[in-house]
């Protein structure tokens, strides 16, 4: 009997290799390649080309489009990530940690999503009874949302053909398995095959489906990355452990943008959308403590307005401190120097800590000028105005550069009653309407220092 030929691939990335290494060359991932066998596919036959279809080249301008269906969520936060509502037919990847809120959000979507048509919830790693638990707890009893608790994608295939559901939710990709594969469910090959076919089913019967994924401990979703390509539209839902917020990002989106966030508190009943985030996120603010500023920050096409704190203490040790919460640890201690040199501030002896109100995570440049002033404000123990924004980025050589969507920003400020507006005099200059609150331009970090009385 011949010896079944074997490969082995990278759960991390797919790599594929003739025999085993402990470090992928790929990923550079230690210890990541498992043995599978390799299938043979007896689908058609060599040479044989009968019903094979050609296809010749086209115009692009000949190709008829259509008109793109959408179905609402029924939460105007998702709604707004997705891009306007869920496209018909597309095919939803859903990941996060554990407890997060995954499954919860999922099956409040289940109950409130919109059209006509049964919705199947596919748990593999769920009982009915526990699902029924959760469904009670969040007062959903809705007749048309159907339960399967099976893992072998071939009943599961047989059962979305026979009830033609409008949604399908996939409950988790990791735990299914089909019976073509020898490897163990959650392996690369598996998921690789089980999210091919359910990619061809839903395309080919219009049929809306959303898979939840599990997610490494870097906080990728577990599997190939190919898992991620094969999909319309990649969701991660984000939030600390210890914080009721939860924001949900799109990092692919085939139908939208991939900046849009959406924002959810986990309460007793659920998931609650929360359809105005800054008021949420300055709204325990202290009337006027030294290190405190807010920023205003774009998330997508949505302005935050955000609290930043910082705080300044004399070192002990020979070595300053210097924490990060929120933002990016490089970030901070690049504008920490610009703040010695530019500026003269002896932080040399200083342990500092910044932290961004509510467990919220910022990347873009925009919060620069936040951050020096906060950190300014703490060192000297002068308190900022509490009714100021600051807005800019910050350069190496003390510039403060413009930034993109002031106007947007400047109306949430001056939507949310703040009476002063610091924001670099370039784009002070192009400013076409007019605001009620007070503008202030600066140029460099000193101008800026100055005007708030920090120097």
């Amino acid at each position: 009997m011949a010896k079944a030929k074997t490969i082995f691939v990278c759960n991390n990335c797919g790599y594929e290799s003739a025999k085993w290494l402990g470090k992928c060359p790929a990923c550079n991932e230690w210890n990541s390649l498992v043995e599978e066998k390799i299938q043979k596919n007896n689908d058609f036959t060599i040479g044989n080309n009968e019903n094979k279809k050609s296809s010749k080249p086209m115009t692009l301008n000949s190709v008829e489009g259509k008109e793109t269906f959408r179905v609402s969520t029924g939460f105007e936060e998702l709604d707004r990530v997705l891009g306007g509502g869920i496209v018909k037919g597309s095919l939803i990847l859903v990941g996060g940690e554990p407890g997060i809120g995954k499954s919860t959000l999922i099956l409040q979507l289940c109950d409130k999503i919109n059209g006509d048509g049964k919705v199947l919830y596919v748990s593999g790693e769920e009982s009915a009874e526990q699902i029924k638990l959760r469904a009670d707890r969040l007062n959903i009893h809705n007749d048309d949302i159907m339960f399967l608790g099976e893992t072998d994608i071939d009943i599961i295939q047989t059962n979305i053909l026979e009830l033609n559901p409008k949604l399908v939710i996939i409950d988790s990709i990791q735990t299914m398995y089909s019976d073509e594969i020898t490897s163990a469910a959650g392996t690369v090959s598996q998921v690789r095959e089980i999210t091919a076919r359910i990619m061809k089913l839903c395309k080919c019967n219009n049929i809306t489906t959303i898979i939840i994924g599990h997610v490494t401990k870097e906080g990728n979703i577990a599997g190939p990355r190919v898992l991620e390509h094969m999909v319309d539209t990649v969701l991660y839902l984000e939030g600390e452990r210890y914080f009721s917020y939860r924001i949900l990002r799109s990092v692919k989106n085939r139908f939208g943008s991939t900046n849009e966030i959406g924002m959810f508190e986990m309460q007793n009943e659920g998931m609650v959308e929360i359809l105005n985030p800054s008021t949420v996120l300055i709204s325990e603010r202290e009337d006027n403590p030294p290190g405190s500023v807010v920023v205003a920050s774009m998330e997508g096409t949505r302005p935050l307005l955000i609290e930043l704190q910082a705080l300044t203490s004399t070192t002990v040790f020979g070595l300053p401190r210097r924490t990060a919460n929120g933002i990016d640890y490089n970030r901070l201690t690049m504008l920490m120097a610009v703040l010695e040199k530019k500026v003269g501030m002896n932080l040399g002896n200083q342990d500092v800590y910044l932290n961004i109100v509510s467990g919220f995570k910022i990347s873009e440049p925009a919060v620069d000028l936040g951050i020096m002033l906060s950190v300014a404000s703490s060192f000297k123990n002068l308190s900022i105005p509490k009714d100021t924004v600051a807005i800019g980025e910050v350069g190496l050589t003390g510039e403060v550069r413009g930034v993109n969507l002031i106007e947007k920003r400047i109306k949430e400020v001056e939507k949310l009653g703040f009476k002063t507006c610091i924001i670099p005099e370039s784009n002070r200059k192009v400013l076409k309407e007019k605001y009620k609150l007070d503008i202030i331009g600066v140029k460099n970090i000193n101008e800026a220092m100055q005007k708030l009385r920090l120097k």
